[in-house]
């Protein structure tokens, strides 16, 4: 009941003008991105990380919040539009979704993909708003040798489970690491590869990271392939844009065993919303199977309904990992508590007591940008679809633009700029060679708390390694990690077995 006060509480103060207006433009902006082919929630967050310092911390993370959720929705309007998914998030959608968009179906594909989103999110959200409390009085329970543990479970989890290579994983991981560890040593004072620079002294700004690997890395990629590529063809959106009845009690079982499937995974650190939207389409395709008259292949609306309600769910939970633990699961989260920073905030337990009334109209936040978002995008949706239309030598030039003119704007220095666009040139080649992004974001942003959790540990134990594993949360966390290294090895098995045949 005392979360429901709360929440309430939270409502009052999200229901103000100024903070629906936020909530508005974080959906619009994230859908505006979402659709754009490469183009995600998580690169959204990452070029307007900058444009939000002049707002109050409030404001900034409620257009967060609407930018997470409406860049998701996104995604899926290209994969079922054109085949083409925004983002990683939407590939399980293409499936079954393009299907439909190909049998003369788009528009209720359009409303499956929007409802589902709700649905999964909505769901989330209560979670988050019930439970998200008590796992930051769990947290407290947590000391330097958990948090240790939790960063590893974080950085073996996302760099092995997210792509299909370890190795590369691995190595994306040890690049955000590196980029870390840039700067002077808080605690020795030494330098740590700054190869005698004063302006490094002070380390690789998040900004200049993110927007370089996510957003300038992008655009030199789709440069680099424009004679390669060729839009999709844009199929009209023709028909009723809603469901019948017979749909809606086709889709309903599909979204709630999509939102129960998304919704654990919030808090796991794999990467993102990948690995449930993927779960839920297989066990939907299973269902299918057993039916007199299987749908997979024609236009599953229950494959389309399940991996959106999904992915999500996922972001929902994520949210709450973030806001309760500090604990960022993907790399949209990553760059929301490189936000949270900058603002000299730090996402725990003790957030819900510092700033109470920040998170509890966050969370309330949370309600009505899904709100605004199913409103908005039920009837919007041809206008989205019309942004891929706009050449994309002019939009992607923009984009790199915007990309030079938000990171000088936060420290004026040409310095910046000029790392920006290394780690640009850093992020291109990682795409070109396969490498994941999503390692890099979580090693730049829990890297130092890694560190900084290690040394703690062992100058509170005297030296003693044991300490690091000496409770049972440290225990569980490790045996937690322990199952994820079991399911890498089981599906790299798999797939060779498969391959052998």
């Amino acid at each position: 009941m005392e979360s429901l006060e709360l929440l309430a509480g939270g409502l009052t103060q999200a229901f103000t003008p100024m903070n629906l207006l936020w909530v508005v433009v974080g959906a619009l902006l994230g859908t505006a991105v979402g659709v754009l082919p490469g183009l995600g929630s998580s690169m959204a967050v990452a070029l307007l990380l900058p444009v939000t310092f002049t707002l109050d911390p409030t404001a900034a993370f409620i257009m967060f919040a609407g930018v997470y959720f409406g860049g998701l929705f996104g995604d899926s309007t290209m994969a079922i539009l054109v085949n083409t998914p925004g983002g990683s998030t939407a590939i399980a959608s293409t499936f079954e979704g393009h299907r439909m968009t190909l049998t003369g179906r788009a528009p209720q594909a359009l409303a499956t993909a929007a409802i589902g989103a709700f649905t999964g999110g909505l769901i989330s959200c209560v979670i988050v708003v019930l439970f998200a409390p008590k796992l930051a009085d769990l947290a407290v329970e947590f000391g330097p040798a958990e948090y240790l543990a939790l960063s590893v479970l974080a950085f073996v989890a996302t760099a092995s489970v997210v792509g299909g290579s370890m190795v590369k994983g691995m190595t994306s991981l040890f690049l955000g690491l590196s980029f870390a560890v840039v700067g002077i040593d808080g605690i020795s004072g030494a330098q740590r590869f700054t190869f005698g620079a004063p302006q490094l002294f002070d380390g690789i700004s998040i900004i200049v990271i993110t927007v370089g690997v996510l957003a300038l890395g992008e655009v030199l990629h789709v440069a680099s392939r424009v004679h390669r590529t060729r839009p999709g063809r844009l199929h009209e959106l023709t028909g009723r844009p809603y469901l019948s009845r017979a749909e809606v009690r086709e889709a309903a079982p599909a979204w709630l065993r999509g939102a129960g499937i998304g919704a654990p995974f919030g808090v796991i650190p794999v990467g993102g919303a990948e690995i449930p939207t993927f779960l839920a389409y297989g066990g939907e395709r299973v269902l299918d199977r057993r039916r007199v008259d299987p749908q997979f292949g024609k236009g599953a609306i229950r494959g389309l309904a399940a991996p959106e309600a999904a992915g999500n769910a996922t972001a929902g939970t994520a949210i709450g990992a973030l806001l309760a633990m500090g604990l960022p699961t993907s790399a949209t989260a990553a760059i929301m508590l490189a936000a949270f920073r900058q603002y000299g905030l730090q996402p725990g337990p003790l957030l819900f007591d510092r700033s109470a009334d920040l998170v509890w109209t966050l969370l309330a936040s949370l309600f009505i940008g899904l709100v605004v978002l199913l409103v908005l995008n039920l009837p919007f949706a041809p206008m989205w679809a019309k942004l891929t239309k706009i050449p994309r030598h002019y939009l992607y030039a923009g984009i790199a633009v915007f990309c030079g003119l938000g990171v000088y704007a936060t420290s004026a220095a040409v310095t910046d700029l000029l790392l920006v666009l290394g780690v640009g040139f850093i992020g291109f080649l990682l795409r070109r060679f396969g490498f994941p992004l999503a390692p890099v974001m979580i090693g730049v942003v829990l890297g130092p708390l890694a560190e900084t959790s290690l040394r703690n540990a062992l100058l509170s134990s005297g030296g003693d390694y044991g300490a690091l594993v000496g409770s049972g949360i440290s225990v569980t966390i490790y045996g937690a990690l322990l199952l994820v290294l079991a399911f890498v090895v089981y599906r790299n098995v798999r797939q060779r077995a498969g391959r052998d045949v």
